[in-house]
């Protein structure tokens, strides 16, 4: 778990798109946000789910450098907000687990 909060940590990204993705990740919702941005019929375990992100995230990130013209800014901003989102659900699940005898 620590590894993959540290990946998402160690992300170096524009300060406009973390701020816009700090806003969006109170209303984020884990069914809604991830079969949208990553498909599937149902959302897969923490785990995969930020593994799966932090791909699409390097790949927007890619085209954003590159200043390619399929970029798009609102989708990265989503990307993150779901990276965002995960972390702070992996976190919670991980104390709460904690708690637990």
């Amino acid at each position: 778990m620590l590894d993959l909060l540290g990946m998402i940590a160690s992300l170096n990204r524009p300060r406009l798109l973390v701020s816009a993705a700090r806003f969006g990740v109170e209303d984020y919702d884990r069914a809604l946000h991830l079969c949208r941005l990553i498909g599937g019929p149902r959302p897969p375990r923490f785990g995969e789910a930020i593994l799966r992100l932090l791909d699409a995230e390097s790949a927007l990130e890619h085209k954003r450098a590159a200043d390619a013209a399929d970029y798009s800014a609102a989708r990265h901003v989503a990307v993150l907000v779901a990276l965002l989102g995960e972390a702070r659900l992996l976190r919670a699940a991980s104390r709460l687990s904690a708690v637990r005898p």
